[in-house]
């Protein structure tokens, strides 16, 4: 009996096999997918002192700096994979969105380029390519980019809600108020299209200057424009942001210099 027991006890307490440098990573990459950052970085570091290099380990690096907003990082380490495998999807598409973040539009245009050249690209690439276009004001293509996203991924609330930004940058806050509702029922946990829809409804505000008997447009939007940005300088984001949208919808054209301020009180 005395044997058996001590058989049974050497069993129960022998080490649990570790995993190996693979399986760290793919638990890693994994731990990325769920937002479980810290986990992945415990998981990343077993895995490197498990003798884990090479692009397995390079792609997932990159890939918890993306999901950490470290998108300078992130896309360092997508340019080097790109070099192996230039027409990877995953690495164009992340890669693009990482440069977009960090206002290299030059970089951005180019991986999204080479991503929409094929027939794979994501509802995101096309997303991406709507938001480039918008920087550039290139307003048709812009729909057709959030188009095209819409219609691979109809349930995405992104695709919806950009394309309201879109409408309100060009001043069609009406248009945009559709859009952002539509989305805010897709996503309704959103804070940002919640602040879109209450900007788009805001835009509504009468209490805004009013054109004067004989003003040009221009001057009108001028002096929309300055009132948003008094209202801006007192804190009043509510009042600057509709402003500068009405400043838009009024100018006949697109105002860069209200659109600029319209962008930069949202980016705060």
């Amino acid at each position: 009996m005395i044997p058996l027991l001590l058989i049974a006890a050497s069993v129960s307490t022998a080490p649990a096999t570790m995993p190996n440098s693979g399986e760290l990573l793919a638990g890693a990459s994994h731990a990325v997918e769920t937002n479980r950052l810290d986990q992945a970085t415990v998981m990343v570091s077993r895995a490197v002192a498990a003798g884990a290099s090479g692009p397995a380990l390079e792609r997932v690096v990159a890939d918890l700096a993306y999901a950490r907003g470290s998108y300078s990082d992130a896309l360092a380490g997508y340019s080097q994979l790109l070099k192996a495998t230039p027409a990877d999807p995953w690495l164009l598409e992340r890669g693009a969105i990482a440069a977009l973040r960090l206002g290299q539009l030059e970089t951005a245009s180019r991986l999204l380029s080479i991503a929409t050249s094929g027939n794979r690209a994501s509802w995101r690439v096309w997303n991406a390519c709507g938001v480039l276009a918008d920087l550039k004001g290139e307003w048709p293509k812009a729909d057709e980019c959030y188009q095209e996203a819409r219609r691979l991924a109809p349930v995405e609330a992104e695709p919806i809600n950009n394309r309201g930004w879109s409408l309100l940058l060009r001043g069609k806050w009406r248009e945009a108020l559709g859009l952002f509702e539509q989305a805010k029922e897709l996503d309704p946990s959103s804070h940002r299209i919640a602040n879109n829809l209450e900007l788009a409804r805001t835009s509504m505000d009468a209490n805004l200057p009013e054109r004067e008997a004989g003003e040009s447009e221009p001057s009108w939007a001028a002096r929309l424009n300055d009132a948003g940005v008094a209202a801006a300088i007192l804190g009043d984001r509510q009042r600057a942001a509709s402003a500068f949208v009405r400043a838009l919808e009024v100018s006949g054209s697109w105002y860069a210099r209200a659109a600029n301020n319209l962008e930069a009180l949202r980016s705060q």
